[in-house]
């Protein structure tokens, strides 16, 4: 005997608010106006026969009723999500779609596929790069790496790696610059800034590392760049000294592109997390990815730890 199930979206559009106290962050969830979300909610209402928002002069408010109900379908959104989710990969098994910020892409992951290859034949690889957050079930992610500080509520997650900043330029300019010895030094030399870092609230910049290293320094002048690998792209130019994390400029210093003018190493506030939702955990190319990736870390830091790499 088949059983009568409420409007979907509705419900949808009910628990969205529910969890975010209001229509209109429900909405900005959702891609939907706050008067859509109100609309939708009103229908489950008169579909259910009771109230589930209480409208007051500012804002509306649960009802003991829509506590209750909130309560009791959350988990099984949550478990159809889950589901919906396994079964998207039916048919894909060999795909692993991770995504991380553009230049940890370009500069760190990218020239470790080869790699990848040669010991999992079996992953087809699908690279996403955004400064965007992505939402694992929209697009379609498995695997993502993010700059920040945690927690990260409903994924598994790992630190992968820390920042590490240091001060390089192009042979060329080390070259012509036997002056520098010291953190202090830099002072007498283009600094090339970078837009990117210092959109992120108290990520490391030219002012910080350097007062981190004894330097008074607040002089934000000269060429600025929009984004990090821009920033590395003009100081492999020659055109002056850049900082940068050590997992932005990894393929730059083995190529022999940019080299580290000083020894000073200042940890930013933030480290790169693995994240990945339960349901991609549970796949078993998912999971080689992942102990792949910490792997090459860990390699990484080995060899950067060596006497000859110092």
């Amino acid at each position: 005997m088949s059983r009568r199930l409420p409007p979907l979206p509705a419900v949808r559009a009910f628990e969205a608010a529910a969890r975010h106290g209001g229509f209109q962050r429900a909405g900005e969830e959702l891609h939907v106006s706050a008067g859509a979300v109100a609309h939708q909610v009103k229908q489950l209402e008169v579909w259910l026969g009771v109230e589930l928002f209480r409208r007051l002069a500012r804002g509306v408010a649960l009802s003991p009723a829509g506590q209750r109900y909130a309560e009791a379908i959350r988990p099984l959104l949550n478990g159809l999500a889950d589901v919906s989710e396994a079964l998207q990969h039916q048919g894909d098994e060999r795909v692993v779609t991770v995504t991380s910020v553009p230049s940890l892409v370009t500069n760190w992951l990218m020239p470790r596929l080869g790699r990848l290859r040669e010991q999992h034949p079996e992953i087809d690889m699908r690279i996403l790069s955004s400064i965007q957050t992505v939402d694992f079930q929209r697009d379609g992610v498995d695997v993502a790496i993010r700059l920040g500080t945690g927690p990260y509520p409903g994924l598994k997650s790992e630190v992968l790696m820390e920042e590490r900043f240091s001060a390089v330029c192009s042979p060329a300019f080390r070259a012509a610059a036997p002056d520098i010895m010291q953190p202090a030094d830099l002072l007498h030399h283009p600094l090339l800034r970078d837009e990117a870092e210092a959109r992120i609230p108290g990520e490391i910049t030219w002012t910080s590392w350097l007062q981190a290293c004894g330097v008074r320094y607040s002089n934000a002048t000269g060429p600025s760049f929009s984004h990090t690998y821009l920033t590395l792209e003009a100081a492999a130019a020659g055109q002056g000294i850049a900082i940068a994390a050590e997992p932005f400029i990894a393929s730059y210093l083995r190529s022999g592109r940019l080299v580290r003018l000083l020894p000073e190493r200042v940890l930013g506030p933030y480290r790169f997390h693995l994240l990945r939702s339960p349901a991609a955990d549970a796949r078993p190319l998912v999971q080689a990815f992942c102990e792949w990736i910490k792997q090459e870390v860990h390699s990484e830091q080995e060899q950067d730890s060596s006497p000859a790499s110092r």
